[in-house]
């Protein structure tokens, strides 16, 4: 019987990998998702053509992003806990299409995730602007109103009044400048899901379509009530059989056999409606096992066009990931994920640097 590269926990895993919510695009990774990824050493067999499988999945997880790349250096983390149903039919040529769900909380320290690239609000300039401006025509309005002979009386009080002015607008700026500081503190519980159809030919190449959306349960600093929307589409192929494990006695030059390429595109939409851009990430990777420990790498460009919102240009930033699966049992997985990311350009709110995100998890299947 020949083998499949992909099988049902592989893909369920497939979903969180391959969607590079990288930190704070973490609406596209989701959490269930935490199947045994597989790009090389065996697994479930496939599903005959006309078969049919349902599977609950309750998967809990605890991740944190690091954005490097900004002032002050943000982290958030956040414990998610959702329950998922996989539903898969069995096709021709070793296929399938499979529908993915999944809905739970995620209980949030420091702030919601959000889509990769979200330039952070800084209206310090303008607030500089708008009360030099307004400070200055008070100044001439003054002038203006009090005569020569009053210039010595004028010139104390108004000395008096500006070291007021002076006090008030540091004041001022120090209670601005409190805006940008971050802390990681617990805010609150958010709602996530995730929902994804999936359709593979055969057991080299997948297509699928996701949604994911966010619900933000309340206003709570940069975070704004309502439901942010993330859309997705993923294709990958596999360039080998997948059978690559080295306990049984496969050499380094059988990676070859484990090597795929992907290519993922996200658009992303904040909980007020704003678009805040899109990106596309081609990928090659690989998988292999080490007995039961399975290993998958990738990395490529990300091209990335952020909204009009955020007044960036369209740059080309790197993104990869690192994720392990480990089965402790038949059916429970213990999975691990590192997802980095390097901005070639900074500008206004955002920076050049990295982002990392990491996560760890287990899930169960029934």
């Amino acid at each position: 019987m020949s083998r499949r590269l992909f099988n049902r926990q592989q893909f369920l895993l497939l979903a969180l990998l391959l969607t590079p919510t990288t930190l704070d695009t973490s609406l596209g990774r989701p959490s269930f998702a935490g199947g045994n990824h597989n790009h090389g050493g065996g697994g479930e067999e496939v599903l005959e053509a006309g078969e049919f499988s349902a599977t609950p999945v309750l998967s809990i997880e605890g991740h944190g992003g690091f954005m490097t790349n900004l002032d002050g250096n943000p982290e958030h983390y956040a414990i998610d806990g959702l329950v998922g149903l996989e539903m898969e039919w069995g096709l021709e040529n070793g296929g399938s299409i499979a529908i993915e769900a999944a809905i739970g909380p995620s209980l949030v320290w420091g702030e919601a995730e959000h889509f990769y690239g979200k330039v952070h609000a800084d209206d310090h300039a303008e607030h500089d602007d708008e009360e030099h401006d307004e400070h200055e025509d008070d100044d001439h309005e003054d002038h203006d109103d009090h005569g020569e002979k009053d210039h010595d009386m004028h010139s104390d009080d108004d000395h008096d009044d500006h070291s007021d002015d002076d006090d008030d607008d540091h004041a001022g700026h120090e209670t601005h400048s409190s805006h940008g500081s971050h802390n990681s503190d617990y805010k609150r519980t958010d709602v996530r899901g995730f929902l994804q159809v999936r359709y593979a030919p055969n057991d080299r190449l997948s297509l699928s379509v996701s949604w994911n959306p966010y619900y933000v349960t309340q206003d709570q600093g940069e975070d704004i009530k309502g439901l942010k929307n993330e859309l997705g589409a993923t294709a990958v192929w596999a360039l080998g059989d997948g059978d690559v494990n080295f306990a049984l006695g496969d050499r380094i030059e059988d990676l070859i056999d484990g090597v795929y390429l992907s290519l993922d595109h996200r658009q992303g939409w904040e909980s007020d409606g704003t678009w805040m851009g899109n990106y596309t990430d081609p990928r090659i990777g690989v998988g292999f096992n080490i007995d039961k420990l399975n290993l998958t790498l990738n990395a490529g460009p990300r091209f990335y066009v952020p909204g009009s919102y955020s007044g960036l240009e369209q740059r080309t930033d790197f993104a990869g990931e690192l994720g392990l699966t480990y089965p402790v049992a038949s059916n429970t997985v213990v999975f691990a994920h590192w997802e980095p990311a390097y901005s070639s350009k900074g500008g206004s709110g955002w920076g050049k640097g990295w982002q990392h995100h990491v996560g760890t998890g287990v899930t169960f299947s029934f």
